[in-house]
């Protein structure tokens, strides 16, 4: 029995310049399936960091012959490049089984079916044991309607099986597969954090969220959960990917990991094994979670928090409500005072194209930015991805515009504001941009910072030439 999972040939998210991530996704599944399976013969194919085109991807499962082919889906805007991986997989054998997963497979997954034929199941949600079972259905020959969480199709109808359980306990799960990709570690890295010459690793600490922002996925692809591993989980992953393939950027992937005891109990963790002084790590959090948790921020700058992603979306308070973010403008304040007196980057999160949105409110929005004056600050366009709040009223009410998934990363509008054409939406993100970046003093003071960090991030910027991307968009 051989599997192959495929991370395919795609494009990243130019807005934060040159970078190639691990395959988190895959690896995680992939490793879980070996500790399960011990007869499964497993290979993971990142394409990217391989340097594969398409027509390499069709020769190497020609070479490989698998029984299955599990595509990385990521995100909404890679749904075509999934399809064509599972259908190049189908030209090389039609007897090979294709799985696809993902947030937003699991979500559109009788619409996917019967668009994309070359998809032979669906994974719904948490992937690791229907795979185990997918993989044992597919060894004995047995169909796949009789697994938990998975979509597919039987006598011409497509079959949505019941939900399969979550994992109750995190800790268990074994670590990513890097060993999959051991002679591509190397590759692995996001020049604009910390060069191209440092290796980069992704480090999972929980599932879900216990908020619930209306353009969020997360918190409803998980089930409305948050699941948590343990802090000494979390160090001990650290630990592995330092000690075994020398990551020394790493990046914590929870969209809200949360401070408080469980932040100090991590630092600690960090402290004790001596790790501050030979890597940075980098984390998202919320504006309130940095204000209601000062007294943590500086032992946490001590156990190599260097970089926050900090999401503060928007100036007015009726459109955080709107979002139910539960936060405020004044939060976003304080938080950014904070972590910059404790000497961590503080890169802040914005969205525009709320319904509501005028060219007079997205001014206000710059204003606000440049008042509040991250390091850096990243606009993006709020985007109905499949699965949220935001897709289900627009697509209800008939907002959405654009239905090529593909555009659907932030950067291109989906749909208008009730005052604003979706090429005015896109218009304002490059004015934003242009507000930001364009500032002299800002790319002045950014490119010759002090602190080597800041100095890093500006110039590969600059050399990325981000805003004039933005500009050809419309």
């Amino acid at each position: 029995m051989k599997i192959l999972f495929v991370e395919p040939p795609k494009d990243y998210w130019f807005v934060m310049g040159e970078y190639l991530p691990p395959p988190y996704g895959i690896l995680q599944l992939a490793a879980y399936l070996e500790n399960k399976n011990k007869n499964v013969d497993i290979q993971v194919l990142d394409c990217n960091a391989e340097g594969l085109d398409w027509h390499g991807l069709k020769k190497y499962i020609e070479s490989f012959n698998p029984d299955m082919v599990a595509s990385s889906a990521l995100a909404t805007c890679n749904t075509y490049v999934t399809a064509r991986t599972l259908e190049i997989a189908k030209e090389v054998n039609p007897e090979i089984k294709t799985i696809a997963g993902g947030q937003h497979f699991t979500v559109l997954a009788e619409e996917s079916l019967k668009a994309y034929p070359e998809i032979d199941v669906i994974v719904k949600g948490e992937g690791e044991n229907t795979l185990v079972e997918l993989a044992q259905a597919v060894a004995d020959g047995q169909p796949f309607s009789s697994v938990k969480g998975t979509s597919s199709r039987k006598d011409k109808q497509i079959v949505h099986n019941p939900p399969r359980p979550l994992i109750e306990n995190l800790d268990s799960l074994p670590f990513p597969g890097y060993k999959f990709v051991e002679n591509l570690v190397q590759n692995y890295h996001f020049t604009a954090m910390a060069g191209k010459n440092t290796r980069y690793a992704l480090i999972e600490g929980s599932r879900g969220c216990p908020h619930q922002c209306t353009f969020c996925t997360q918190w409803r692809h998980w089930g409305s959960k948050w699941r948590k591993k343990s802090t000494k989980r979390i160090a001990d992953e650290f630990e592995f990917c330092i000690e075994n393939y020398g990551s020394r950027f790493l990046w914590l992937t929870d969209d809200n990991f949360g401070l408080g005891k469980r932040a100090n109990d991590l630092a600690d963790e960090l402290i004790n094994r001596r790790f501050s002084d030979d890597m940075l790590w980098f984390m998202q959090v919320r504006c309130d979670d940095v204000v209601n948790n000062p007294d943590i921020l500086p032992k946490m700058r001590k156990a190599g928090l260097r970089w926050v992603l900090l999401g503060v979306e928007s100036h007015s308070s009726s459109t955080l409500n709107s979002f139910r973010k539960q936060t405020t403008p004044d939060d976003a304040r304080k938080a950014v005072r904070l972590l910059k007196e404790n000497d961590i980057f503080t890169q802040g999160m914005f969205i525009i194209g709320q319904r509501k949105d005028t060219s007079d409110s997205i001014a206000g929005l710059r204003e606000f930015v440049n008042e509040l004056d991250p390091d850096l600050a990243i606009f993006a366009i709020l985007t109905p991805f499949p699965g949220t709040a935001v897709y289900d009223e627009a697509k209800k009410n008939g907002w959405i515009k654009d239905w090529n998934w593909a555009n659907y990363d932030m950067v291109h509008a989906i749909m208008p504001t009730e005052s604003l054409s979706t090429r005015e939406v896109q218009e304002e993100l490059y004015h934003c941009y242009r507000s930001f970046f364009g500032s002299w003093h800002r790319r002045f003071t950014g490119l010759f910072a002090k602190k080597a960090l800041k100095r890093k991030v500006y110039w590969s910027m600059a050399r990325q030439g981000i805003v004039n991307q933005l500009k050809t968009l419309y």
